[in-house]
């Protein structure tokens, strides 16, 4: 899905005169992205967020994790998360992709380590200054 051209909406809490950001740039910017924060929901419905690396592959966006550490445990429960990324600067952008996950295949590693892929649903990129942005990204369903 990442892959593919999204539908794309300027918000409307974007800057007068402010330009949607096409999706070529917000795809460069997940392909550069050293860190990523994956935010999922515990079972008693606490967030829980933790920086992640994570690779676009297999048109969505890929990482791996322990089968027993807490990100995992919350995805089996809940399939539901938000992975961003972006600046710390009031500058550049940022961005967001809500999404499920899918668990594809056994163990990579000794242990229980398993891939993950993170398929987008919505998406959206905030530009910030000097223009302050707000874009949407929608994918068909499946």
């Amino acid at each position: 899905m990442l892959d593919s051209e999204p539908d794309t909406v300027l918000g409307p809490f974007s800057s007068p005169g402010a330009q949607a950001t096409p999706w070529a740039s917000v795809s460069a910017l997940l392909d550069e992205a050293e860190v990523c924060w994956l935010s999922t929901v515990r079972p008693d419905g606490r967030p829980h967020v933790t920086p992640s690396s994570a690779a676009r592959s297999l048109d969505g966006v890929c990482f791996t994790t322990g089968g027993q550490e807490r990100k995992a445990r919350n995805l089996e429960h809940d399939s539901r998360c938000v992975l961003t990324t972006g600046t710390n600067p009031l500058t550049g952008v940022d961005v967001v992709i809500e999404s499920a996950w899918y668990r594809m295949g056994e163990a990579v590693v000794a242990g229980d380590i398993g891939p993950y892929r993170v398929a987008p649903v919505v998406g959206f990129a905030f530009g910030k200054l000097p223009t302050s942005s707000r874009t949407r990204y929608t994918w068909p369903s499946r």
